[in-house]
């Protein structure tokens, strides 16, 4: 008998179903299922807002993302003037900030307001009290 190689037996990993296996059943004929993978992670509602609050408190960049406030102000620019049609970085920049430092105001004044009335979700009633005693009237046009 001549000698010839074997081929190696592999095994192919078998995924257990996601869904559930039945294992026994009662006895109404309805059957009991035990689930086979686990439940992934969840935190309590609120812990993972508080900690972006914090993460964000903590930081000095910008919120807004550069492009579309850059497109916002050439677009009101063009509104009210043809003939200005270019923005240093700088300029650009400082409008930036002072654009989310006047928003972050105004959302701490409306959160103000929200505790004060008792509720925790900031409301539309809650931004027009807080612009109205900040003092800063905007200017519509």
């Amino acid at each position: 008998m001549a000698r010839t190689k074997h081929q190696v037996k592999t095994r192919q990993k078998t995924i257990p179903e996601a869904t559930t296996t039945t294992t026994a059943t009662t006895s109404e004929n309805t059957p009991v299922t035990s689930s086979v993978s686990r439940k992934p992670h969840r935190y309590r509602p609120g812990t993972v807002a508080l900690r972006e609050i914090r993460r964000y408190q903590k930081s000095c960049e910008l919120l807004i993302p550069a492009a579309p406030f850059v497109r916002v102000v050439r677009e009101i620019t063009y509104n009210f003037s043809n003939e200005v049609t270019r923005w240093t970085a700088e300029a650009l920049t400082a409008i930036q900030e002072a654009a989310e430092d006047f928003l972050v105001h105004i959302f701490e004044d409306a959160n103000l307001c929200a505790i004060h009335a008792k509720r925790v979700t900031i409301m539309q009633k809650d931004w027009q009290l807080a612009r109205r005693l900040s003092g800063r009237e905007l200017v519509r046009y």
